[in-house]
């Protein structure tokens, strides 16, 4: 069954969705070579947050973006990359002292990507407490927020906390993806990390790989339901994903496509998924979303490259051919 959603056709008066976290800039090798040979690299945006943002924005929703950037030309650069998919980039702070980070990395056909982080003392580390936009968030719809941006220092953490504490209080939906990487803790702190977390998320949306390192023996679902999430949603790649909600458990297959780079096929999903609920769409539609619009992420070499907007997206669902005559 197809569903074809009004392009653009939420407009509210302020945000319907903020997040937060770290916007790198990425530099990715060209030519489908390695980093080690690679001479020419591709300037883009990456960050899970950003891609969120990204894709929501360019599916129809009114999304704003807080954190921090460095006052140098690759936070000027992510600041109008943001602006330009219409993401209010209002309360995103250009720290005078401290640098934006850097994710570098290749995407080569057959065989492991290589990814460098050059992120330690970032701006973003000294995200703070104080670089909270209250009243937006209190306003929104849905807050979202991921585990990378509470393990990027102490108070990067506080800031998570505080920001899904106040959205939990103000009524707003909490969303959270733990989103785990472990060159910015080990697995006992990002248990204490997630745990804390989890007890301030109405929606949680996990990797079935990253859910055994936390839930260890015990099912993911029950896991994140013991700590107060109403939805928790299972991506499991190529298997496709699980919602599990009051209304039981739905299990949709991943849409089938070349898969090209798969950096940020979680954070499209994400996307989709989310829009859907917005929408007031029922779990299969939700699912059957997320998985449109993470193939035609993987699909395409980049983070957010391949993320569509709402007619590209209605077309994928609606099953529609291939060539646009």
């Amino acid at each position: 069954m197809s569903m074809d959603i009004p392009v653009g056709s939420l407009q509210p008066s302020t945000a319907e969705i903020v997040t937060f976290g770290e916007a790198m800039t990425l530099l990715l090798a060209t030519d489908d070579l390695p980093l080690l040979v690679a001479d020419r690299l591709g300037i883009g945006i990456a960050g899970a947050e950003s891609n969120l943002a990204t894709g929501l924005a360019r599916l129809g929703h009114q999304v704003a973006y807080f954190g921090r950037v460095g006052a140098d030309v690759f936070g000027e650069r992510i600041r109008r990359g943001l602006r330009a998919e219409g993401i209010d980039v209002s309360y995103l702070i250009s720290d005078p002292e401290l640098p934006t980070g850097l994710l570098i990395r290749d995407s080569t056909p057959g065989r492991p990507i290589t990814v460098n982080y050059r992120r330690a003392g970032s701006a973003a580390s000294a995200t703070s407490v104080a670089d909270i936009p209250r009243d937006v968030i209190e306003q929104a719809r849905v807050l979202h927020a991921t585990g990378i941006t509470a393990a990027l220092s102490p108070s990067a953490y506080e800031t998570t906390l505080e920001a899904m504490t106040l959205a939990r209080e103000a009524g707003v939906t909490v969303t959270f993806d733990p989103n785990i990487r472990l060159r910015l803790a080990d697995i006992d702190r990002w248990r204490q990390i997630i745990d804390v977390l989890a007890r301030q998320a109405d929606i949680v949306f996990t990797g079935a790989d990253e859910s055994k390192l936390i839930c260890v023996e015990e099912d993911p679902a029950e896991w994140y339901t013991e700590r107060g999430a109403t939805i928790v949603v299972v991506k499991d790649g190529v298997n496709g994903a699980t919602e599990y909600g009051p209304e039981g458990t739905v299990h949709e297959g991943a849409r089938t496509v070349t898969a090209v780079d798969p950096v940020g096929a979680g954070d499209a999903f994400n996307a989709g998924w989310l829009s859907a609920w917005l929408h007031g769409l029922p779990e299969v539609d939700r699912l059957r979303q997320g998985s449109a619009v993470a193939s035609l992420v993987v699909a395409t070499r980049g983070d957010s490259t391949g993320l569509p907007d709402a007619t590209i997206r209605n077309a994928i669902l609606a099953d529609s051919q291939d060539i646009d005559r």
